[in-house]
């Protein structure tokens, strides 16, 4: 089991910037990958970027590249979402993931998840 804690949400005007953070409870398996979606009010959740452990890269939506970076310190179990230049469509309820690797497909399956925190971008 891996309990996921979010904290670093808030409200922001256009253009500011966050720092979200994710304390995973212990490091596993399960926490081979990590990542961060985001859910717009009325919308469909999306997975916003996502670093696993080994890899040289991190993976993010086409709509944050260049203005969000995931990192993590894995001696501290934490993975970070920096936000900068945000805009208002940014603004909704994000959430961390864990789980392990799939080595067939070299994708995540995402097993445990935050309860969420909310970012506000007022225009």
């Amino acid at each position: 089991q891996v309990q996921l804690t979010e904290s670093g949400g808030g409200s922001v005007q256009s253009g500011g910037s966050l720092r979200l953070t994710c304390v995973a409870s212990t490091s596993s398996l399960y926490t081979t990958c990590m990542g961060w979606f985001r859910q717009p009010p009325g919308g469909e959740r999306e997975n916003v970027a996502v670093l696993c452990y080994g890899a040289d890269t991190e993976r993010y939506v086409d709509s944050v590249k260049g203005r969000f970076t995931i990192s993590r310190d894995y001696a501290k179990n934490t993975v970070y979402l920096q936000m900068n230049a945000l805009k208002a469509e940014d603004t909704a309820v994000y959430s961390c993931a864990a789980g392990p690797i799939n080595i067939a497909t070299m994708t995540p399956t995402f097993a445990y998840w935050g309860q969420g925190t909310q970012v506000t971008v007022s225009a």
